[in-house]
């Protein structure tokens, strides 16, 4: 991978590729191999690229809709012929078993067709002036168009699909964009990078910046002629570019801690595959992957015995072998924090029923119970493989629990009742409620955000689009 770099040439600025004085690692999670250096940026690469993507900017405004398109729906297809190779080069940089690596794949290829699809449904409509006494000899309409540069920063867990999030629906709405990639996952986006540039797209509409958020972030975020941040990243991180950014659009995904409530009339055998599925998918890593289950009294036994069961027959290990369910997280720091939350959850008096053992980034399947309700396991988002059960008889109470962490994305519930499913609906604090289904389920073609405190604006291509975009009113006055 690193000769494939250009010996370390991971900066496009410019529509060139360009090293750094200094450099970082990038290495497989799983088996500790190298697999490249990156150049790190700093603040006077921030002002060439921002420079360079005014100029972006100004092209891609100018583009038709329909080159948009075209170039989306080019980039599309030459992501799907070359589909496995993206599969790999995700498995190795993030440790997601090579299965999932591939459904990331097929859905940043349905990411980026939605986005190409957009690029020509982005249009306004006519506006009735004359609702109104004095419009009568008034006419006109209002017309969207993009808002220029585009700071996009993305996290490790979906280092492909989240990218094309982020660019997608930027470029459809005719902007340019900074990229700056994961530190410990760069190494797929700047394969996307190329494969956007080969597909038509401007040189100068994407720059993209790797290397330390440290370094350069501030210069970035704080930038005055970038006109919009995208962030899908933690709290801490997302509370520092609001203080950098100033006053301009942000849009942001703070992460979250994904309820599941199941009722006494719930399938029980299939919430507990779809809970199981959803908690260590991505070994755990998932800003809306379930991380705390609510069952009620009278079924709790058989859902626990039914997790148990389908939590042990998860295949735990090398993330390259098609079997694999569960792989390494992303780093060491991060296995270490998931095990120290899990030690302190059962000093506190939580039950452990299953895993808390690490071996080096590979941490297993934990299943915790009787979990405080202030352990860090429970109150903060765990991007781990743990997951707490509690008990509940009264619904509302299970609500009032589901609703006390301070992100939320997702929550589920299991039920068989109509009424049931409604109530609780309405009454989750949630940017989505997934019924009879893991709180991990999401379309990409579907409004995605978060709900709690922090949270702002959506993705989903159709809606990142118009984040993207402000609207002008044409208006004629024909007296």
């Amino acid at each position: 991978m690193h000769s494939a770099l250009g010996a370390g040439r991971s900066l496009l600025i410019g529509g060139r590729w360009e090293a750094a004085d200094d450099m970082m690692p990038v290495t497989n999670p799983w088996s500790g191999e190298a697999l490249g250096a990156v150049a790190c940026a700093d603040a006077g690469h921030v002002e060439r690229a921002v420079a360079s993507a005014l100029r972006g900017a100004a092209a891609m405004r100018l583009l038709s809709t329909g080159e948009r398109s075209r170039i989306l729906h080019a980039a599309a297809a030459a992501l799907e012929a070359d589909n496995e190779r993206f599969a790999a080069a995700i498995t190795t940089e993030t440790g997601k078993p090579i299965r999932a690596a591939r459904r990331e794949v097929a859905r940043a290829v349905n990411t980026l067709r939605l986005s190409a699809e957009e690029a020509v449904r982005l249009a306004g409509e006519t506006i009735a002036f004359d609702s109104f006494p004095g419009g009568e000899a008034r006419s006109g309409y209002y017309v969207y168009e993009p808002v220029g540069v585009i700071a996009a920063i993305t996290p490790f867990n979906d280092p492909l699909n989240l990218v094309c999030h982020k660019l997608g629906p930027a470029f459809a709405a005719g902007n340019s964009v900074v990229l700056k990639p994961a530190e410990q996952a760069p190494l797929v986006a700047i394969m996307l990078a190329r494969l956007l540039l080969a597909a038509g797209l401007p040189e100068e509409a994407l720059c993209l910046l790797t290397g330390r958020g440290s370094d350069f972030g501030d210069a970035l975020t704080g930038h005055a002629d970038v006109a919009m941040v995208s962030f899908t990243g933690g709290a801490h991180v997302g509370e520092a570019i609001c203080r950098a950014a100033g006053i301009k659009r942000l849009a942001m995904e703070l992460g979250g801690n994904g309820p599941v409530i199941v009722m006494d009339d719930a399938n029980i055998e299939k919430a507990a595959s779809a809970c199981v599925a959803g908690a260590f998918g991505a070994a755990g890593q998932n800003c809306i992957g379930v991380q705390r289950i609510y069952v009620h009294d009278t079924v709790f036994n058989a859902f626990q015995a039914a997790l148990l069961a389908a939590l042990k027959a998860l295949r735990v290990g090398d993330p390259m072998d098609g079997e694999t369910d569960v792989g390494p997280m992303i780093g060491a720091t991060e296995a270490e924090r998931m095990i120290a939350w899990t030690v302190e959850a059962v000093s506190r008096g939580a039950t452990l029923l299953a895993g808390g053992e690490r071996a080096g980034t590979l941490v297993r399947p934990t299943l915790l119970a009787n979990v405080p309700d202030d352990a860090s396991i429970a109150c903060h988002e765990a991007f781990g493989p743990v997951v707490s059960l509690f008990r509940f008889t009264d619904l509302d109470a299970a609500i009032d629990a589901a609703n006390r962490a301070d992100y939320a994305i997702h929550a589920a519930l299991f039920s068989e009742s109509l009424r049931t499913v409604r109530y609780a609906a309405a009454r989750l604090r949630a940017a989505g409620v997934m019924i009879n289904d893991s709180t991990d389920y999401r379309l990409d073609a579907m409004p995605f955000g978060g709900a709690g405190r922090g949270n702002m604006g959506r993705e989903g291509v159709r809606y990142a689009a118009r984040e993207m975009s402000q609207t002008k009113v044409i208006c004629f006055h024909d007296a």
